[in-house]
């Protein structure tokens, strides 16, 4: 069986970048046919119908060739993704001139440090997130829901429910809520006997 060197390239607005990076793959070897490339894609674009052709392209045994690894993935976790792709498919993933084999033990060593990285990646964005949310919160921009009802309509809702001439789908299709919202009103807002009452 004939191992055959698929390569791929991207970059996102610059002709000359891609025009580099053709350059390179040809002298690692791979024909020039068999050079697939996505331009004018940024890193986080999900459709990259270039790189889609490289990854039908290769069987097991070949090899799919990037310059560096930010040209073939947009993050960590897209890299391992794809990497685990081609490891099921026992095809090499050549970064420039070193070649990783997921079936040796440095190859493996490789797709698993992707798989720590992505993990780790992971959790930055987790802790990111907590840490502007809490941020956010101390600042006063995160407030919560506002309620879907003014507090003139939320009475409005109660009094007309104190009446008994509506039912609760009633209230909900009259003031275009769902019926849990409806509950949560009744439940805030007192009744004006309740009201009287406590005065």
């Amino acid at each position: 069986m004939t191992k055959t060197r698929v390569g791929y390239a991207r970059c996102s607005t610059d002709k000359q970048d891609l025009a580099a990076q053709r350059t390179a793959l040809l002298a690692l070897d791979v024909a020039e046919d068999r050079i697939y490339t996505d331009h004018g894609l940024t890193g986080t674009n999900r459709e990259r119908p270039g790189l889609a052709q490289a990854l039908a392209a290769v069987r097991e045994g070949d090899t799919l060739v990037v310059p560096k690894l930010d040209r073939l993935a947009r993050s960590v976790p897209d890299a391992r993704a794809i990497a685990d792709e081609l490891e099921k498919r026992g095809v090499k993933l050549a970064l420039g001139a070193s070649v990783h084999d997921p079936t040796d033990p440095m190859g493996k060593m490789f797709f698993n440090i992707l798989a720590t990285f992505a993990e780790f990646e992971a959790d930055l964005i987790r802790m990111r997130t907590k840490e502007g949310m809490a941020i956010a919160r101390a600042k006063g921009r995160l407030k919560g829901k506002k309620p879907k009802l003014s507090d003139r309509r939320q009475a409005e809702l109660r009094r007309m429910y104190d009446t008994g001439d509506y039912s609760i789908s009633d209230l909900a299709e009259l003031f275009d809520v769902s019926r849990p919202t409806v509950y949560r009103v009744l439940q805030r807002t007192p009744s004006a006997d309740a009201s009287s009452a406590a005065v």
